[in-house]
């Protein structure tokens, strides 16, 4: 039979004769404080082979009380229960995004101020939807390109969106308001300078200013509930706080994609609509999962510690995920994007800016919103929050 030599922290035991240096009456106090339990805090197990004492057949096995090893039998703390030092020793990259939180706001403020500008002198560039038009759908004889719908269109002075499909047979083109000199122009321009067309199947749609006028009054009172109801949602989960931080992030993620589209003057349609209450609601979802971070480390703040460390702390806690999230999703509406066709161009492109927009505020804004509201107001639980240390 082997031999077992357990060291405890109270002592070592020997089985032989029942008593040792952990078996005596300050032992047996230590176990009725400790709640009849005694306290070990490492085990180190010497096997030995064929029942001979000293030759060892493996190695010390060390075990902590956190269960995974660093290498040099320390344990490797959780990441949710780790320290803010450890916190910082996790990331090869770190810095302390709190601190810096006001180049975060400036850079912020550099990419909103310009579109903001832009905005209210040159507005965004409205599509069909918006402006009324006329949509044609044309049925070639032969495949076409995007590139030779274009150019005959140019030829006769008009501009527009033209989408393809059936094989590259079929031809949606929408532009502006089509009188019938100009539409007889455009299809005699199409079949001298395209191909010949199926006339039997054209078909021509008129598309009023009113709609549009009704698609952007729908947007807004929908952007409007939205936003109600998740700083309603906001507060009752969390704190007021907390939901003001949240919808200012995601006013900004708004602001920036509307501000890059109109400083670049690209054409919007429909799908920006869908686009922009699509941020609107997956840029919330990355927001609430570092605000559920940092509810769980302020309850565990003690009196003294410093808040802006407990965020700092909570935002790294979260990074790995924030930034896993964001890259699949980029990388799926980067291949639409470049794969999906003209119908889906401007959708994919709002939602590129948007997502990545959404990643940035999260990480860098809304959380670091939440400290000023909180340094400035003094509304923490815990009492004033106090300055990071340098």
């Amino acid at each position: 039979m082997g031999r077992k030599d357990v060291d405890r922290r109270k002592g070592k035991v020997d089985p032989s004769n029942g008593a040792g240096e952990g078996n005596g009456p300050e032992a047996r106090n230590d176990l009725k404080e400790t709640g009849g339990r005694p306290e070990v805090s490492a085990v180190s197990v010497e096997i030995t082979k064929g029942g001979q004492p000293g030759q060892t057949d493996a190695s010390k096995v060390q075990a902590g009380p956190k269960g995974r090893s660093q290498g040099n039998g320390s344990p490797i703390p959780a990441a949710q229960g780790a320290s803010y030092a450890q916190v910082q020793k996790m990331h090869p990259l770190y810095f302390n995004i709190v601190k810096k939180r006001y180049i975060w706001f400036a850079l912020s403020l550099l990419v909103i101020i310009p579109g903001v500008i832009s905005l209210f002198t040159q507005g965004l560039n409205l599509g069909i939807d918006f402006q009324g038009g006329t949509m044609l759908d044309v049925i070639f004889n032969k495949p076409t390109t995007q590139g030779a719908i274009t150019r005959t269109m140019s030829s006769v002075g008009l501009s527009g969106s033209v989408q393809l499909s059936n094989g590259s047979k079929e031809v949606l083109i929408r532009t502006q308001a089509l009188d019938e000199q100009t539409r007889n122009k455009l299809m005699t321009a199409l079949q001298s300078k395209v191909g010949a067309y199926d006339s039997g199947k054209l078909q021509e749609e008129k598309v009023s200013p009113e709609i549009g006028k009704e698609l952007t009054q729908n947007a807004l009172l929908a952007l409007g509930i939205a936003m109600g109801l998740m700083l309603l949602y906001i507060t009752i989960r969390f704190q007021f706080s907390y939901a003001i931080s949240g919808i200012i992030a995601l006013v900004h993620d708004v602001l920036v994609t509307l501000g890059v589209f109109s400083l670049f003057h690209w054409q919007i349609d429909a799908t920006f609509v869908a686009a922009i209450l699509t941020i609107f609601g997956y840029s919330i979802n990355d927001t609430v999962v570092i605000f559920d971070r940092i509810r769980e480390n302020e309850a565990k703040m003690r009196r003294g510690d410093s808040y802006e460390d407990m965020v700092d702390k909570s935002v790294w806690q979260t990074m790995r995920r924030s930034i896993n999230t964001v890259v699949t999703v980029l990388i799926a509406l980067f291949s639409v994007y470049i794969l999906g066709g003209a119908s889906t161009k401007v959708f994919a492109l709002a939602m590129l800016i948007g997502v990545f927009s959404g990643a940035y505020s999260s990480i860098f804004n809304a959380s670091q919103i939440l400290v000023e509201i909180k340094t400035r107001l003094s509304d923490s639980p815990k009492g004033k929050p106090s300055r990071a240390r340098a």
